[in-house]
């Protein structure tokens, strides 16, 4: 019996009726009134049911299209290379084997943005097993710790970053590190376990993909680990299941419009910005893998080399926080595309300012929002053709907005909460959950439920269940809700600035700021005031070629005289710093300009 033919077996098995049931369902009493017998249900089966895995779209495309081109890829030694569909199926098969040979269930990646990384999504998915990809970038005893609590068995780890498991590896003397040298080639111990992979796959049958796990049992089973950034505690956990994976990557398939192609690429051409081990990758490896698109993956965030390629290569897609895209239109090869480019914002919100000037080069803005515990976006601002009856600035500003719920995910809501003596923000009585008046004035936080909300914190029940107080989905973060239901974000509650009893968004502050003509950043975050108990101090960087040129001062003067700011958000200090600090995906760590603003030492 083939695999599939056996899991419908056993579904079928686990949906049939017991022995001491009938073995046919009771038809409903002829007597009541406006019912019918309903005999569809005399042969009972699953054939209408397969359990959702977004691994199955590699083996589905390798099948569709397997001379596509599926990775373009600039190796460590600069070679470039590319690969199809058929060759990166058939290593990701490879993979998959191995991990059954050597019977690995939880398998760590430590990898910047690779053809490996990509193969091992897919492989590590089609073995049965759980993928954790972290970032990188963070210290050596918290990668240590992550990989620790997630009890990985195993390692994929790109060359250059196998320093970082040294403690790791001290602790855990018997868990294999699996070293990826990502030089088309040259042969490292990754591509040894790929071609051990499909000897073991020779030697035991020749199953090739029909033996992996393209259909899992549960849907509802782990896909990945994906942990949060831990910027003030421990990283969590967050539990990714299939069901969802394949449902949001669905989303984003249609919400990023990845199957329509607005420039003369013959299909989706995506250019990895984002970093993979991100909410892996807001589930874009399975998206751009379902519309058979070609990966454009990139070891670094390179300014000058994404321009190359967007130029030469015809990118029609790529993914990056409002960061990120700043500092590519501030660039000096920055120039205006000969075909338009989707781009898919998120990590932060954005400024209306900043979608203007990315359209002025042509590149278009998809506008989403999400978290690490919805897999990446979930809401998307969508553009109305009516909008364009409106003045500019207005269409730009809607265009801001975080929007509605994705098309598999049910309609974000924002609820009720309250603010104590202090003024400090916090969630409403958890038994009684209220939605906001939509009226885009009312203050409320953002919720979801549904599909693509994560299961919960791996080995964390307590969190899990504060996650999901009051049966929904909880963000943290401040919005109103419009009278047309798109949802804004305020701020993250932690954020807003309260001031002579004022609230202050430090988001409208900041979208503001970045008016100035001289302004390519701004954060702000709020310092104590004798007067008013707490006053905005905004911390911004300048264009190039502006540095040294522009004071805070000055710019206070300008916010007062020339700028659309009110009075009581003008902040009472502005210091201009070469660069603001990031996390890997881009977003403004304000917890550490926070400390700055006490005076903190800013060194390390």
């Amino acid at each position: 019996m083939s695999t599939a033919l056996k899991r419908l077996s056993d579904l079928a098995s686990h949906f049939a009726p017991s022995s001491s049931s009938a073995t046919t369902p009771s038809a409903p009493s002829p007597s009541t009134p406006g019912r019918k017998a309903d005999h569809s249900h005399d042969f009972v089966h699953t054939h209408h049911i397969h359990q959702l895995s977004p691994t199955y779209w590699l083996w589905r495309a390798a099948q569709v299209e397997p001379d596509a081109c599926a990775v373009y890829h600039k190796t460590a030694s600069n070679q470039i290379l590319r690969r199809t569909y058929a060759e990166t199926a058939h290593r990701s098969k490879g993979l998959a084997y191995y991990l059954l040979k050597k019977k690995y269930k939880r398998v760590g990646i430590l990898c910047t943005n690779t053809p490996a990384f990509l193969e091992a999504i897919f492989g590590i998915g089609a073995a049965g097993a759980v993928n954790v990809a972290i970032n990188y970038r963070l210290k050596a005893d918290d990668i240590g710790w992550i990989f620790d609590h997630a009890d990985v068995d195993s390692i994929i780890v790109d060359a250059e970053f196998v320093h970082l498991l040294d403690g790791f590896r001290r602790q855990h003397p018997d868990i294999p590190i699996i070293v990826d040298t990502d030089t088309d080639g040259e042969e490292g111990e990754y591509d040894g376990a790929v071609r051990e992979g499909l000897a073991y796959d020779a030697e035991t049958g020749s199953k090739g993909w029909e033996g992996l796990e393209t259909e899992v049992r549960d849907e509802d089973s782990l896909i990945a680990l994906a942990y949060t950034s831990g910027t003030t505690a421990r990283p969590k956990g967050v539990e990714y299941t299939h069901r969802s994976a394949y449902l949001a990557a669905l989303a984003n398939v249609i919400e990023s419009n990845l199957n329509t192609h607005i420039s003369t690429a013959d299909r989706c051409h995506y250019l990895w910005t984002l970093p993979m081990f991100h909410a892996m990758g807001w589930t874009f490896p399975w998206a751009v893998t379902a519309v058979r698109g070609t990966h454009y993956t990139l070891r670094k965030v390179d300014y000058p080399e994404i321009w190359r390629l967007l130029k030469t290569e015809a990118i029609s897609h790529y993914n990056a926080a409002p960061t990120v895209n700043t500092l590519l239109c501030a660039d000096p090869n920055a120039e205006k595309l000969p075909e338009p480019v989707r781009v898919t914002v998120a990590a932060s919100p954005p400024t209306a300012h900043l979608f203007e000037t990315m359209e002025k080069v042509n590149l278009h803005p998809v506008h989403v929002y999400g978290l690490t515990e919805t897999y990446g976006p979930i809401t998307k601002g969508y553009h109305i053709p009516v909008w364009r009856e409106l003045p500019i600035k207005e269409q730009y500003a809607r265009k801001a907005r975080q929007g509605h719920g994705h098309v598999t995910s049910l309609p974000a809501r924002v609820i009720k909460t309250s603010q104590d003596d202090s003024g400090n923000w916090g969630s409403a009585d958890d038994s009684v959950i209220e939605d906001v008046a939509k009226d885009g004035k009312e203050i409320g936080e953002i919720v979801f439920i549904g599909n693509i909300c994560a299961r919960g914190y791996y080995k964390d029940a307590e969190a899990t269940r504060k996650l999901f107080a009051g049966g929904v989905s909880h963000t943290g973060d401040l919005a109103v809700w419009h009278p047309d239901g798109a949802i804004q974000i305020l701020d993250r509650a932690k954020d807003i600035i309260i001031s002579g009893g004022e609230n202050i968004s430090s988001l409208s502050l900041e979208s503001m700021l970045v008016t100035h003509p001289d302004i390519l950043e701004a954060a702000c975050v709020g310092i104590a005031d004798e007067k008013w108990g707490e006053a905005p101090k905004a911390f911004v960087t300048l264009k190039s070629g502006k540095e040294g040129s522009v004071s805070g001062q000055d710019i206070i003067d300008w916010a007062k005289e020339k700028s659309d700011i009110s009075r009581f958000m003008v902040p009472k200090e502005i210091e201009v710093l070469v660069e603001l600090p990031k996390t890997s995906t881009g977003k403004v760590r304000k917890n550490i300009l926070r400390e700055w603003a006490k005076g903190a030492d800013r060194e390390g």
